[in-house]
């Protein structure tokens, strides 16, 4: 199989890695860079492009799925007819198969099942009205999205499938399952072959199991034509009788006795919606017989038995025989082996009869029986959950009667009548004699339990079941809706069942999120995978991130321990690479005064990251710091006296500063030349800043001198000694 991994198509689409491989085909995760987006493509393998036929029948095909717009069919974007290369663009879709939910639930709810199949119907009669037909109706096709929505894949590839022979081989054990009868004779076939399929889709959902099994392809083929399934109550004996009948109509051999269309279908699974305890009136399910199939290799073989080999030997002659007429010995030698071919001849002519009328009548059949009398019995006390009768399906109807022949609980009409034949595991119908009357149910719907339960025995409906529908989209405690619906008449002794809403949250079909933060995913990635798989959860992407926390670390998930999702969830991961991640810290601080420029340091765990000339102002300064790592002492010095300090964190982002001081920073300044009287000069001192100036000497004569010298600096709090000439009279005046 040829990889595109790392390569591009037409310039546009790059292919990162492969997401599915089928008989035809294999699917790649692409990248479309373009149109920015993540997409599917599906490439025909080579052997499909040396069939000049199959191209052109996949071109024109190809153009016809395009058209498709359906929110449950995966979008097609673009395809590509090259002559080395062909390939389907479509929508790229993050979920599991219908097939792999099965394998992992077993059992799918039947209410989840009804809700599945909806959505298929949906998505076939978008197709059918197109004219197109999907043929290869299966889960491996079907993709289940998070949020419970399905989404139908390979539409019009299947019609393809088919090379130039028919024969049914190992290759096709993958769809063979779901193939309808008429698909398995190799006969064309329309939109009700669909229908077959979706049949087979919904009788593995809600019993577990395909209704025909076998190692061989052919087998299954075979059982397809000649087979009838198990009914579905009698593997999960929790399916209503309305979703069986549903189920098995879909399923009927002769495609005149299925649904016509998807859309039929879809009415009966509406009304069994509205109401559960629906049975439907299907003619068929009483006493007919499948459509056979007799495959002309099998005839062949049988011509060919041993016995007609045996009666067809010719008569071998020993050379030492005498004859006394050698034209007898002729004769005899040409007519035996005529005489025995037409024997035979007609013994295998018999044969094909006998087959014939075994599997197409029912002269060799007596697997009927005979329907009991029900008439005047309490079905309640004398035939519901009786074993006498476990032989047979009861269709119930309660009636008020006006013979009074019969008593409230009593059958009062059946159909078929006793003493009738009919196959085993035949539907009755019966009649029960209502010991209530037919009452409408109130409009209950958006009251609250207690009011509606309320509502429902003002009526005279003293029966109800309360059964939890979780849900978001209604408050907690408010009634959703009613079985039988409200609006319906149906008997006062009728158990109304009341669906109110609950918390989505308390689902028991929900799943915990399980924690695996702080699990080592390189040295335990096996434990991750399975705290998911315990719960049937998965593990989604697996997504690297700096962190000071050890390289393989577990440090987040996409959805947080404890919180309930659906079956299926995927869970993404992020992991430690194990490298201190980084941010950037703005430290500021106060400039001092100074008439001359000052050089900034600045040190992050004494080392230096970063020098700068300032001019002292007085204004805040501000500083941008890159770094990584936590607890990070830095360090800002002014002409080598520490100005700021602060401990950072560049884990955080932005970075996390803490233990701040800014200690006063001492600046010098240059003392002026000397002029004017001891008192005057002081003065300008002390406007320059400086804080301890004294006069030796008399104040208001002139200023000899100054220590420290004119011209050089000194700080602020440094002790200035003026010097004057000393006082005529005694003065302590010293300014």
């Amino acid at each position: 199989m040829d990889t595109y991994v790392g390569k591009r198509l037409d310039g546009r689409y790059e292919i990162r890695e492969i997401i599915g491989v089928g008989g035809m085909a294999v699917v790649y995760k692409a990248y479309d860079n373009i149109d920015d987006r993540i997409v599917a493509i599906k490439i025909l393998k080579e052997e499909y492009l040396a069939n000049e036929e199959f191209r052109r029948r996949f071109k024109n095909e190809s153009k016809a799925i395009a058209v498709l717009s359906h929110p449950n069919i995966v979008k097609v974007y673009d395809v590509s007819f090259g002559d080395r290369l062909q390939y389907i663009v479509m929508e790229y879709i993050e979920g599991i198969t219908l097939k792999e939910y099965i394998e992992q639930q077993k059992v799918i709810p039947w209410k989840e099942a009804v809700h599945f199949t909806t959505q298929i119907l949906r998505a076939l009669q978008h197709a059918h009205d197109k004219g197109i037909v999907h043929r290869d109706v299966k889960p491996q096709n079907i993709m289940l999205l998070q949020n419970g929505n399905i989404k139908v894949t390979d539409f019009g590839i299947a019609r393809f499938s088919r090379g130039e022979t028919r024969t049914m081989t190992e290759s096709a054990i993958g769809s063979v399952h779901y193939i309808s009868p008429e698909q398995a004779r190799g006969e064309i076939t329309d939109d009700k072959a669909d229908i077959y399929s979706v049949g087979v889709v919904l009788y593995e959902m809600i019993t577990g199991r395909l209704p025909f099994e076998s190692d061989s392809a052919v087998s299954v083929a075979i059982m397809q034509l000649q087979n009838e399934a198990v009914h579905p109550r009698d593997i999960n004996p929790q399916i209503p009788i309305g979703l069986e009948q549903i189920t098995l109509r879909a399923m009927q051999k002769n495609a005149k006795d299925r649904y016509q269309s998807a859309a039929e279908m879809l009415l009966d699974l509406d009304e069994f919606k509205r109401n559960p305890a629906v049975k439907f009136d299907y003619s068929y399910f009483v006493d007919k017989e499948p459509t056979q199939f007799i495959n002309r290799g099998e005839a062949t073989k049988v011509i060919a038995s041993p016995v007609a080999k045996t009666h067809a030997q010719p008569v071998r002659i020993d050379e030492d025989d005498e004859f006394e007429d050698d034209d007898d010995y002729t004769v005899q030698n040409r007519t035996l082996p005529i005489l025995v071919g037409v024997a035979s001849a007609l013994l295998a002519v018999i044969v094909l009869i006998v087959i014939f009328l075994a599997i197409f009548t029912d002269i060799f059949k007596n697997d009927k029986i005979e329907v009991p009398d029900l008439l005047g019995k309490d079905y309640a006390a004398e035939v519901e959950g009786n074993k006498k009768y476990t032989d047979w399906e009861f269709d119930v109807k309660y009636v008020t009667s006006t013979d009074t022949k019969y008593q409230a609980g009593q059958i009062c009409k059946q159909s078929p009548y006793k003493g009738a034949k009919a196959k085993k595991g035949s539907v009755i119908k019966i009649e029960v004699v209502s010991n209530g009357s037919q009452v409408e149910i109130p409009e209950v719907n958006g009251l609250e339990l207690g009011t509606a339960k309320q509502a429902l025995i003002a009526s005279g409906f003293v029966n109800t079941k309360v059964v939890p529908e979780y849900t978001d989209d209604y408050k907690e405690g408010l009634v959703i809706s009613t079985e039988p619906a409200q609006g319906t008449k149906t008997d006062t002794t009728t158990t109304i069942i009341i669906n109110v809403a609950a918390p989505a949250n308390d689902n028991p079909d929900l799943k915990e999120v399980p924690s695996v933060i702080g699990l080592n995913y390189e040295k335990d990635k096996s434990d991750v995978e399975e705290y998911f798989s315990s719960v049937n959860l998965h593990l989604g992407t697996v997504k690297e991130e700096d962190s000071k926390q050890p390289a393989g670390t577990i440090i987040s998930q996409s959805i947080d321990p404890k919180e309930k999702v659906p079956a299926g969830t995927k869970i993404d991961i992020v992991v430690s690479t194990g490298k201190a991640p980084s941010s950037k810290a703005t430290i500021s601080f106060k400039l001092p005064v100074s008439s001359d420029d000052m050089e900034l340091t600045v040190y992050v765990d004494n080392e230096l990251v970063a020098t700068k000339r300032l001019s002292c102002d007085g204004s805040t300064y501000k500083y941008e710091l890159a770094g990584s790592g936590e607890k990070k002492k830095v360090i800002c010095k002014l002409d080598g006296q520490t100005a700021y300090t602060a401990t950072v964190d560049f884990t955080e982002d932005p970075a996390n500063i803490t233990n701040v001081t800014t200690p006063e920073v001492k600046t010098k300044i240059t003392i002026p030349a000397t002029s004017g009287t001891a008192k005057s000069y002081k003065s300008t001192l002390e406007r320059l800043g400086f804080k301890d100036v004294v006069i030796s000497g008399d104040a208001n004569s002139a200023v000899e001198r100054v220590s420290p010298e004119a011209g050089t600096k000194a700080y602020a709090t440094d002790k200035i000694t003026i010097y004057a000439k000393e006082s005529t009279t005694n003065s302590d005046d010293n300014g």
